[in-house]
């Protein structure tokens, strides 16, 4: 084995090896994006900004008629999951 060939050895298992830590990283994100924490907090967060609006803008039910934009996102996220599935289905056909 020469010198070149050794360099490029390393050379190929440290690239395999930075591309199995962005798969990692990679598969991670995904987690993250579906998970029901993220979407609980998004639903949570959602909920405390529309709730200072309608008290800053003089609305008289701020905290029931706040709860309508965090279910909205949560049913548009379950909705949108199985129409993705659908989606991939058709492209892998």
């Amino acid at each position: 084995m020469t010198m070149k060939q050794a360099i490029s050895n390393e050379d190929m298992l440290a690239r395999i090896e930075k591309i199995e830590e962005r798969n990692k990283r990679v598969e991670v994100d995904k987690k993250w994006e579906g998970s029901w924490t993220r979407k609980l907090v998004i639903m949570f967060l959602t909920y405390i900004v529309v709730v200072t609006y309608l008290f800053v803008i003089g609305n008289d039910s701020p905290w029931i008629n706040a709860i309508v934009p965090p279910f909205g996102f949560l049913l548009s996220t379950l909705a949108v999951g199985r129409l993705r599935v659908w989606w991939q289905s058709r492209l892998l056909r």
